[in-house]
């Protein structure tokens, strides 16, 4: 089937979104940390079941997992995922459906609990897209899979799948695709062929001094001064040690030292986050960053070495190229001159590609906006595009509900048929 025809085929065969926006308003005001996804995915499970369309269905991979598994005839094997979890944010979008929730964190830490990314944008798309996909199912011939991924934003969920044996449950695919809504003008989609994601790295560092009373800094080693000057330090990495044409984030996230303010505490915790696009540009920074812990502990007269430890780690995302040209065909003959062929490759990481690199299997990934198309454009018009676009992550991160969930359903629908189309 010619992109046209799908295109054509696929206006024809709409579906009725209005419970998905029910169920979206649902998932997006009982939000669940990483690793904690239980609920979330007990409800996509069971409307996979209400389908009623033969989806075989295997929970509990990895965590939380699940997958639905739609055999359909000979052909291609096409997975689609979204993600599960939320954010430790208090949300204050000001939506009647908001999140009030709070959760125990994995450090048994009370904290508000809010989806932030848009992942409970993925998680209504991929179940109306399964829906719609199996209700046209005398259309197209293959095998799908839809898969539901726990801790996407602590980086351990697709591996932590693979690891707990999704591939002897479902098909090794032959193609992985997702998505992600991104703060671009509702009803927009983007993709490129390439590096389309950041490689991440995150640290705990762990800083030693003395403790003290406060009336006496003499008798300590102050943690506080010694991290104040590590993290002011770490930010001449990329101003003064990265090439200027290379792609390169450090942020430092947190700092936490003491409980009060009259006690010297004995150590300081610093976790910081790298982004990059280039190895060699990564390891760079991640030795320089050893480099300026132990300098600067050693300066401050540290009672013993910097604990460094990684907490996560996301791989470098890239679109392949044959199978990421035949999705941006389709998607510029459906979306027009709402589709963008080349967008820049995001800032943010994934880990959803390690479902196609652990079995050698390419990858396609792409965005889709959430922004509604007024406020974009009083803001482009206002030049404050970076002040009044809430941004993932944000506590005031709120996609307006269509056509963004409409557009996510379709770029679903679009990608796997355009592999599964008979």
């Amino acid at each position: 089937m010619p992109s046209s025809d799908l295109t054509t085929f696929l206006s024809s065969n709409p579906i009725d979104l209005h419970p998905y926006e029910t169920l979206y308003k649902h998932l997006h005001s009982h939000p669940e940390l990483s690793y904690q996804e239980r609920e979330t995915a007990a409800t996509a499970a069971s409307h996979l079941r209400s389908i009623d369309a033969g989806y075989e269905i295997h929970s509990s991979i990895g965590g939380h997992g699940l997958v639905g598994l739609l055999k359909n005839g000979d052909g291609k094997t096409i997975l689609l995922r979204a993600d599960m979890d939320a954010l430790p944010v208090k949300e204050d979008t000001g939506l009647e459906y908001a999140s009030q929730v709070t959760m125990r964190d994995n450090d048994d830490v009370m904290k508000p609990v809010m989806h932030a990314c848009g992942h409970d944008f993925h998680v209504t798309a991929l179940l109306a897209a399964a829906e719609r996909l199996a209700k046209m199912k005398d259309h197209w011939t293959g095998t799908l899979i839809v898969l539901f991924q726990p801790n996407e934003e602590r980086a351990g969920g697709a591996q932590a799948m693979v690891d707990d044996g999704l591939y002897t449950k479902v098909p090794v695919p032959d193609i992985v695709l997702a998505q992600h809504v991104l703060p671009l003008k509702t009803g927009h989609v983007g993709c490129r062929i390439g590096t389309v994601m950041s490689e991440a790295d995150s640290f705990k560092i762990t800083l030693f001094g003395r403790g003290s009373h406060g009336s006496m800094p003499h008798r300590a080693i102050d943690p506080v001064v010694m991290a104040a000057s590590v993290v002011m330090k770490l930010q001449t990495i990329v101003s003064r040690e990265v090439d200027p044409d290379e792609f390169a984030v450090v942020t430092v996230g947190s700092l936490q030292a003491g409980q009060t303010e009259n006690i010297i505490a004995d150590k300081a915790e610093v976790r910081v986050n790298v982004r990059t696009q280039n190895h060699e540009v990564r390891n760079k920074i991640l030795a320089s960053i050893r480099r300026i812990v132990k300098g600067e502990c050693e300066a401050s007269g540290a009672v013993k070495e910097p604990l460094i430890e990684e907490t996560t780690h996301f791989p470098l995302s890239v679109n392949d190229a044959d199978v990421t040209r035949q999705v941006m065909g389709t998607f510029g003959e459906f979306f027009g001159d709402r589709f963008d062929p080349d967008m820049k490759p995001s800032t943010a990481s994934e880990d959803y590609s390690i479902l196609g690199s652990s079995q050698g299997k390419p990858c396609c990934f792409w965005a889709f906006g959430g922004v509604d198309e007024k406020v974009w454009d009083e803001a482009e018009k206002k030049g404050r595009l970076m002040e009044d676009i809430s941004v993932n992550h944000s506590p005031f991160f709120a996609p307006v509900l269509q056509p963004t969930l409409k557009t996510g359903v379709d770029t679903l629908c679009l990608g796997a048929l355009t592999f599964l189309k008979r």
